[in-house]
């Protein structure tokens, strides 16, 4: 007599919603535009200070949104202060709730100090703007350039933390080989600066600044985070073949027979190879072609936020359709609500309604290392024109005949 057994295993919903894709996108912005902004804000290199302006503009607009897309992915956001009341030290998660909060005041508070001295340049300004200008200025007291340096510093060091937990919080879920591995958070800061550079350079084109300056060194920041995220993803595959047992091996044995997945890894790969090759092809090409070369790396700049948001969906959304207590995959489709479609087009519209805002009100371009109003020159007051400034970048290395 024959006899069968039928195992019956319950499906889960998914435990995090696009909001969550939202979240570790922005906040890797955040902190990645925060350490790109470092360089002339924090410890005086004047050379990268168009860059820092436009990273600034970035750091403080995707640190204003990131927590409101973090509050909707809680379900119950009316119940944050659970995590203050129920403190765990046990939990990522609780830790991040203390670390959050101080981040972002850190941020605002340096983008603050940063901006101040050109907010009193402009405190006669008429209109309502001169209204922000003396709102926001508080005071014509010089702004000290130590503590501009002293909060950057404390805001650095709590980015690191910010790093850390948004990595930690989904490396240890054991329940989940695809998460459960010492190389994801790692490459949540690989992708990460690689978004963050994109993003600059779609700000310098859309802003209408077009430095070359601010294009070739994001460019070799890009590079050099594709190189390391390159290495990172090399080091987990080749954990994953290698190994017969351990979180990498069940990963890679969970989605072996996925045709799926297969294709997401190749369309991953090949992005990431094209991306690389790319900006090492403009970096490389000979003085006198860059300029022309140089006012086309926005495209790469899309490119490389498609690589970091798409990571961070697949990491995210993807991996919570792989079953996990039987063999199979779940069927996610995106819907159109707020948990969906709205969200994740809702969140974009809020960060662009907030740069939208700053550059209204806020003269950002002048973002400086403190000082005073009167160490802004009417020269340095207004932004040069794109063509001027760029004629006089592409000087470097050009040959002289005169």
């Amino acid at each position: 007599m024959n006899s069968a057994i039928e195992l019956l295993a319950p499906r889960y919903d998914i435990a995090w919603y696009p909001w969550a894709v939202q979240y570790f996108f922005m906040i890797a912005l955040s902190y990645a535009t925060l350490w790109l902004a470092a360089p002339a804000l924090v410890f005086g290199k004047q050379r990268w200070l168009p860059t820092a302006r436009l990273a600034l503009l970035a750091c403080l607009t995707t640190t204003l949104v990131a927590p409101v897309a973090l509050l909707a992915d809680l379900h119950q956001p009316l119940r944050f202060w659970h995590f203050y009341a129920y403190a765990n030290s046990h939990s990522w998660m609780s830790v991040g709730s203390l670390v959050l909060p101080l981040y972002v005041v850190g941020v605002i508070v340096l983008a603050w100090l940063a901006w101040r001295p050109a907010l009193q340049a402009h405190r006669q300004a008429p209109g309502i703007a001169g209204f922000v200008a003396r709102w926001l200025s508080l005071g014509d007291a010089p702004t000290p350039r130590a503590l501009v340096v002293l909060v950057g510093l404390g805001t650095l060091a709590l980015s690191t933390g910010i790093m850390l937990y948004t990595g930690a919080e989904v490396a240890i879920v054991k329940a989940r080989p695809l998460w459960h591995t010492v190389w994801l958070p790692p490459m949540f800061v690989a992708t990460g600066f690689i978004a963050a550079t994109g993003l600059i350079l779609v700000l310098n084109r859309v802003a209408g600044e077009r430095s070359t300056t601010v294009s070739r060194q994001m460019l070799k920041v890009m590079l050099g985070a594709c190189l390391v995220a390159g290495l990172v993803a090399g080091s987990w595959f080749l954990d994953g073949i290698n190994a017969s047992v351990g979180s990498v091996a069940a990963a890679m044995e969970s989605v072996r027979g996925s045709a799926e997945w297969r294709s997401t890894a190749l369309w991953g790969g090949l992005t990431g190879v094209v991306l690389f090759g790319a900006v090492l092809y403009l970096l490389t090409r000979p003085a006198s072609r860059r300029p022309a070369l140089y006012a086309w790396a926005w495209v790469l700049g899309l490119v490389a936020l498609h690589v970091g948001w798409m990571f961070r969906w697949v990491v995210l959304m993807d991996v919570q359709t792989v079953a996990r207590h039987s063999a199979g995959f779940h069927h996610y489709g995106i819907p159109a609500g707020s948990s969906g479609i709205l969200g994740i087009v809702g969140t974009f519209g809020l960060w662009l309604a907030a740069i939208l805002l700053i550059d209204l009100f806020v003269p950002w371009r002048q973002a400086r290392q403190g000082g005073s109003a009167a160490d802004l020159s009417p020269a340095n007051s207004a932004p040069a024109h794109p063509d001027a400034q760029s004629a006089a970048e592409t000087t470097e290395g050009a040959p002289s005949h005169g």
